[in-house]
């Protein structure tokens, strides 16, 4: 039908635990990987049925592995990305712990302090 000029996948790319960007790679047309390779003499093939039928075969399984595998790039920088995020909401969880129970023993040495001021002060009125 020739109705598609281009075909790209657009994905987020893993670097690192910490590092992912934005990719996008051409699914089709097709396109040799490097084109520096073609300055010699090309050797010849037989293909057993034929290229054409081959091809077939063979271009969506290709087409298929190449989305596949930036699935799973995106899923393992979505995974990542997830991990750092819970682990950032930890640490703030553990730190609010810390300070919260920090304001919690200076209440309750206040409230401490005030009753032994209201006993030392009652046992003082009876004297």
């Amino acid at each position: 039908d020739e109705q598609i000029d281009e075909l790209h996948i657009y994905y987020s790319h893993y670097v690192s635990v910490i590092e992912n960007k934005p990719s996008s790679k051409k699914l089709l047309p097709l396109s040799p990987e490097d084109s520096s390779l073609g300055h010699g003499a090309m050797a010849t093939y037989e293909f057993e049925p034929d290229k054409d039928a081959i091809l077939k075969i063979l271009l969506p399984q290709y087409i298929e592995s190449l989305i596949y595998g930036t699935i799973l790039d995106a899923k393992a920088s979505e995974h990542a990305s997830r991990m750092n995020a819970m682990k950032n909401a930890s640490d703030n969880a553990t730190e609010m712990i810390d300070d919260l129970s920090l304001q919690y023993n200076r209440a309750r040495q206040a409230a401490i302090t005030q009753q032994i001021t209201e006993i030392v002060g009652g046992s003082a009125a009876l004297e």
